[in-house]
């Protein structure tokens, strides 16, 4: 009788959730009012080749409404500027997947800034965070309304997101110090090996010798 009670509240709990998730709408990225933000990002250091440090170098973003303006903008309340992995570096990293469906998408996770909207331009200068991992970048900024969904957005590179990207080197976690303490170490450690051979010899043959 216990056992019966238990699953007839397991399954009235799980049909309440399934009602309560079925009663929001999904929230997709494709609704989104897309351009409706001009977004730029200028690297403290660019040129063929180059990789920006994390913890180091810093990037300055700009945002402002686009040209094209948005028939959403009355909705716009709060901007969020967010860091985004390029396709490269979503290949073999489901953690990182894009989906359509906001809630899921792990494009991305990473926060820059976020600020009251105002259609003028505004500007911030971000340094790379230093648990930014290694990887292929580009910024986008959503623009949110007073419940706190997306509702448009901009970034920096194309719709294929091939254009005006950037690589980040992550810190890998090493010091110069360790490196040479190590390096010390192993010499010590085979000095020390080759030492105790010679004793042991040594004393094999004092032992003959008696």
């Amino acid at each position: 009788m216990a056992i019966q009670k238990i699953l007839f509240a397991s399954l009235l709990i799980c049909s309440l959730i399934q009602s309560i998730h079925g009663a929001e709408k999904v929230r997709l990225f494709k609704e989104l009012d897309k351009g409706a933000l001009d977004v730029t990002t200028k690297p403290s250091r660019e040129g063929p080749g180059v990789v920006l440090d994390a913890g180091k170098d810093t990037l300055n973003i700009t945002w402002t409404l686009s040209s094209i303006g948005s028939k959403r903008e009355a909705e716009f309340k709060i901007i969020k500027v967010k860091l985004c992995y390029a396709p490269p570096s979503q290949v073999d990293r489901p953690w990182r997947k894009t989906h359509d469906e906001l809630f899921k998408d792990k494009t991305c996770p990473h926060k820059i800034i976020a600020k009251p909207y105002d259609k003028t331009l505004q500007s911030t200068t971000w340094t790379l965070e230093r648990d930014i991992p290694t990887g292929t970048y580009f910024v986008r900024a959503y623009a949110v309304d007073a419940i706190g969904h997306e509702v448009a957005y901009g970034q920096s590179t194309d719709d294929a997101k091939k254009t005006n990207l950037f690589s980040v080197q992550a810190i890998s976690g090493r010091h110069a110090s360790l490196d040479i303490a190590s390096i010390c170490f192993s010499v010590f450690s085979v000095v020390a090996l080759v030492v105790f051979f010679v004793n042991e010899k040594r004393k094999a043959k004092i032992e003959q010798s008696k």
